[in-house]
């Protein structure tokens, strides 16, 4: 039987890594077969659960094996990881990563990491939960695939009762009821209250969009350093029962799923915290305004051309490579040389640059992705197109 698939979404900061370890690690105490999937290119959401450790990540490693050409020799002891919680309770652990800071999309990476999973048989693994572990920006594609994809069988959504985190959650449930309606699976079970301080602004929220609270977590110091340890806040009795009541809900199917709330619009958002959205639309600034006058003002602002003057004749009659050429040129890369393999597809070289174009079935994408690059400022010898869904650069 696949295993049952959850999904935790919340605002970054929120404790989304600190609700899923402790969740996750009171799963398996109770005797199920867990695994801990870290979809956050920062890759840190398994750190507890493995008393301190950064896992290798399923990006990293795949990048090792590609750069090595042996890609296809991936392997699950390679990305998933075992922690022993104690005698006989062990928690599966992965963290999908993402490209170095600065240098990618995160989201893509997300989307490969998924779709590496797949290809080694996560649905077929001999597990009872895949509990997902997302950062919030449902806005980016890859950041969305449990629900654009009904990767997850159920959405739990972590806020505070801060302006910001519930806004988050108002775009999580928004994008969850919108893959619902065309045709997704993915359904919401709920709000957690993490860092509960009494008050009640995540209480008016929910009553107004029409989800449930799962749970409250309390604001506790001693738990917090216990977190800042890298341990479980399972040790402390209270924050074990509010747990184990929450796993043994889930485990029994006990919390009904969402499908009547509806999200809410920017105003009546605001009215939640006794704000209005104010009529009509701000001012707007002017050129002069900014510009002060100054003589780039009268003079515009020039359009910067990707052509170079003068382009580099590289001689080839490969009718691929021709239309390498003519793409990477009408960006603005001077191809100084070309060749093609059948492992490798075909290789740009632009002065001091390599680039590893591979299939050129997607070349408007990767050229795409080779204009912005350039556009960037950043500095980089090495390219890799070969797979659009986690391009590299160094």
């Amino acid at each position: 039987m696949a295993p049952r698939m959850l999904a935790i979404y919340g605002k970054g900061g929120m404790g989304k890594s600190f609700f899923t370890s402790n969740l996750t690690s009171r799963l398996t105490f109770d005797g199920n077969r867990v695994l801990q999937l870290g979809c956050d290119p920062k890759h840190d959401s398994c750190n507890t659960v493995f008393g301190g450790y950064s896992l290798p990540t399923l990006g990293e490693q795949w990048r090792i094996f590609k750069e090595q050409g042996r890609e296809d020799q991936l392997s699950v002891g390679d990305v998933i990881f075992r922690s022993e919680l104690k005698p006989g309770s062990v928690l599966y652990g992965c963290e999908l990563g993402g490209p170095e800071v600065g240098r990618g999309c995160g989201g893509q990476g997300i989307s490969s990491g998924f779709k590496t999973l797949e290809g080694l048989g996560l649905s077929k693994w001999n597990l009872d939960y895949v509990v997902m572990d997302f950062l919030g920006d449902v806005v980016c594609g890859g950041f969305a695939t449990p629900l654009a994809r009904s990767l997850a069988e159920q959405v739990i959504i972590v806020v505070g009762h801060d302006r910001q985190s519930l806004y988050a959650a108002n775009n999580i449930a928004k994008a969850a009821a919108y893959f619902r309606e065309m045709g997704g699976t993915t359904s919401v079970l709920g709000l957690i209250v993490n860092r509960d301080d009494g008050s009640d602004t995540a209480d008016k929220y929910a009553d107004a969009v029409g989800l449930p609270i799962l749970a409250r977590i309390p604001l506790s110091r001693r738990v917090r350093e216990l977190a800042d340890a890298c341990r479980l806040a399972l040790e402390d009795e209270q924050f074990n029962t509010i747990f184990g009541d929450l796993a043994k809900r889930i485990a029994g199917n006990e919390i009904p799923p969402c499908h009547d709330y509806k999200a809410l619009e920017y105003h009546e958002f605001l009215q939640v915290f006794g704000a209005e959205e104010p009529e009509g639309r701000p001012n707007s600034a002017s050129s002069d305004e900014l510009f002060s006058g100054t003589a780039a003002a009268k003079k515009g602002i020039p359009m910067l051309s990707l052509t170079p003057s003068v382009i580099p004749q590289v001689a080839t009659t490969d009718p691929v490579q021709l239309k390498v050429k003519q793409v990477m040129e009408s960006i603005g890369l001077y191809v100084t040389d070309l060749s093609r393999t059948d492992r490798d597809g075909v290789t740009v070289t632009s002065g001091a640059v390599e680039i590893r174009i591979g299939n050129i079935d997607d070349i408007d994408s990767k050229a795409a992705f080779l204009s912005a690059l350039r556009r960037s400022g950043q500095t980089f010898s090495y390219v890799d197109l070969r797979e659009m869904d986690a391009p590299s650069y160094r």
